[in-house]
């Protein structure tokens, strides 16, 4: 419809896509971070819940382990089986109360420690790795350890087992009753905590839920303890994955190597659903986006369509259109301006019509007074030298110079008629022909030259190119005829010198008439070309350059003052070489003629 109503377009779907554009990386990214930040939060809860849901399956675990060991402490099969302190009976007999526990870690030990039975359910677990264990813990003092031997890791519990009464009893040995840290254990505890666990026995990890490649990755970290405090959350990467970890010690207190319990949750599955919910708001950022320029589209049209439509009325006027359709719609800004463009336009056709009407009239008022004065003063010669020439006393000489000066009258009556009938005249009244530009200019320098008043005036004919082309011949040469006339009035006649220039380029000619003169008066300049306008000419008409324009244009081509000064004054004429035929000159090459040195003798 029009250029504004495009860009307007643009503009608002540039605009909208920019804005909607910024909302959705800015909603985008706030959400992320919010969703984000909430998930961290939610996982450190988590982190808390699972350890402490840890913690109260631990001290479950711990209670009946040592419920276990206590209450197989007090059985009397087993005190009067210790009774016996010979080591290949206990070995014998702990083979029942072993097998009826189920526990993983059996050992029975004399007063002074020594390691009378062991049993281990893998079989793992050695003599020596188990009398330095219960050595250590009976040195220490303690009932409840971590025993590490041949990569197994159990978790014991050390009862005394004692005969007699309370008060008065005496001790037979000690029980070791343990639960061994594998791999179901592991499981169960990370499904009770919903998160992966590690146990860790000093700086190695024992048992894990983690892939080996992670589990590798987890073994030089190691977290310090501070106290029985628990350090906080932090974040860590494990080959691919990213993890919030938190440690609980369980070694007893002053026990080393400590053990410890790592728990991870992992960041990158908490928060994997956030890459799917960037997609989701982003597919729906791109749906409201092409909803929002498809809305925005269909309303620009709306709006912009009255504009465009008054847009192309302006236009149109300018191009002298005064019936461009254009509708009035609503009431609205656009519409108030479409109205009062409407009796604008109307206005202006009334005030051009007007304007025209009374040019006609003033054009019709200068033409014919000029006219009628022109005619006036020929007819005025013809009926004087008429009368002359009816007196009979006259002799042959004098009737002929009378003769003459009537046919020189009539003759300039028929070139002001001739000069009025070519403005009825349209471009197919052309007559095109092939012939040289050269010859033509040439021509029209010798009639004007003719004159006897033109006689002194020195007229030069420069022609360079190929100077024949497609052209009226006759109305050509009038152009010429008016332009070099014009220059010869325009000179003094004792100095006066005219120079015309021709070149011939491939596609047009173009040809400068140059004169010394007195230039063009500043009244007449910038009317130069239109009918009826002359100054300082007795006889003029003021349509010889109207004409010559006339013809030029019809011709496809066109004429204009390049200079003029006190100095002298040059025209360029501009003239189409062919009318659609290549016309070259015999060798194929460009032509440099001869100057041509016009003067009419005294």
């Amino acid at each position: 419809m029009g250029i504004v109503k495009f860009r307007l377009r643009t503009k608002f779907l540039f605009s909208l896509f920019l804005v909607g554009a910024a909302l959705t990386l800015t909603t985008v990214f706030v959400a992320r971070r919010t969703v984000e930040r909430q998930v961290r939060l939610q996982i450190f809860q988590d982190l808390r819940n699972s350890v402490s849901t840890f913690q109260n399956v631990q001290r479950q675990r711990e209670q009946n382990l040592e419920h276990s060991a206590q209450f197989l402490a007090d059985l009397p099969l087993l005190k009067a089986l210790m009774t016996t302190e010979d080591a290949a009976t206990i070995e014998d007999g702990s083979k029942g109360l072993w097998s009826t526990l189920g526990s993983d870690l059996l050992v029975l030990s004399n007063r002074n420690g020594q390691v009378l039975a062991l049993k281990a359910k893998t079989g793992d677990f050695g003599h020596d790795a188990a009398q330095a264990a219960i050595s250590d813990a009976l040195s220490h003092g303690q009932d409840r350890q971590w025993w590490f031997g041949n990569g197994r890791l159990y978790e014991v519990s050390i009862q005394p087992i004692e005969s007699g009464p309370r008060t008065a009893s005496r001790n037979l040995g000690f029980l070791v009753l343990g639960y061994e840290v594998d791999d179901a254990l592991v499981r169960e505890l990370s499904q009770v905590a919903a998160s992966q666990v590690a146990f860790r026995y000093g700086d190695k990890v024992i048992r894990s839920t983690l892939s080996p490649v992670q589990e590798a990755e987890l073994n030089p970290q190691r977290v310090e303890m501070q106290g029985s405090a628990r350090p906080a959350p932090e974040e860590i990467q494990l080959g691919q994955e990213r993890f919030l970890q938190t440690t609980v010690d369980l070694s007893p207190a002053g026990a080393s190597p400590s053990v410890q319990l790592v728990v991870l949750k992992s960041l990158d599955q908490a928060t994997a659903f956030l890459g799917q919910l960037n997609q989701l708001l982003l597919a729906l950022a791109l749906v409201a986006l092409a909803v929002a320029s498809f809305m925005v589209f269909l309303f620009s049209h709306t709006f912009t369509r009255p504009l465009g439509n008054l847009v192309e009325a302006v236009r149109a006027l300018g191009k002298g259109d005064y019936d461009y359709p254009v509708e009035v719609r609503g009431s609205d800004e656009v519409s108030e301006v479409t109205a009062s463009f409407l009796r604008m336009r109307t206005d202006l056709r009334e005030s051009q019509r007007q304007l025209i009407d009374a040019e006609r009239l003033a054009t019709i008022g200068r033409m014919a007074s000029s006219i009628s004065h022109d005619l006036r003063h020929s007819l005025a010669a013809i009926m004087a030298n008429a009368e002359f020439l009816s007196e009979s006393n006259r002799n042959q000489l004098e009737r002929a110079e009378l003769y003459q000066e009537v046919r020189s009258a009539v003759n300039q009556m028929t070139e002001l008629i001739d000069s009025l009938l070519e403005f009825s005249r349209t471009r197919d009244a052309l007559h095109a022909t092939h012939g040289s530009l050269e010859d033509v200019i040439a021509h029209a320098v010798h009639v004007v030259s003719a004159h006897p008043e033109f006689h002194p005036i020195a007229i030069s004919i420069h022609s360079s190119g190929t100077t024949d082309g497609w052209f009226d011949a006759r109305k050509i040469e009038r152009v010429f005829q008016n332009l070099v006339r014009n220059a010869c009035e325009a000179v003094a006649a004792d100095r006066g010198k005219i120079e015309i220039n021709l070149v011939g380029e491939d596609d047009r000619f173009l040809v400068t008439v140059e004169d010394n003169g007195r230039g063009i008066p500043e009244l007449v300049r910038g009317r130069l070309f239109e009918p009826f306008v002359s100054q300082g000419k007795e006889n003029g008409t003021g349509l010889g350059l109207t004409i010559v324009q006339k013809l030029l244009q019809d011709h496809g081509g066109d004429v204009r003052v390049e200079r003029t000064s006190s100095q002298g004054t040059l025209f360029l004429v501009t003239l189409p070489r062919s009318r659609g035929i290549p016309v070259a000159s015999p060798d194929g090459n460009a032509v440099v003629r001869s100057v041509v040195h016009l003067k009419m003798p005294d």
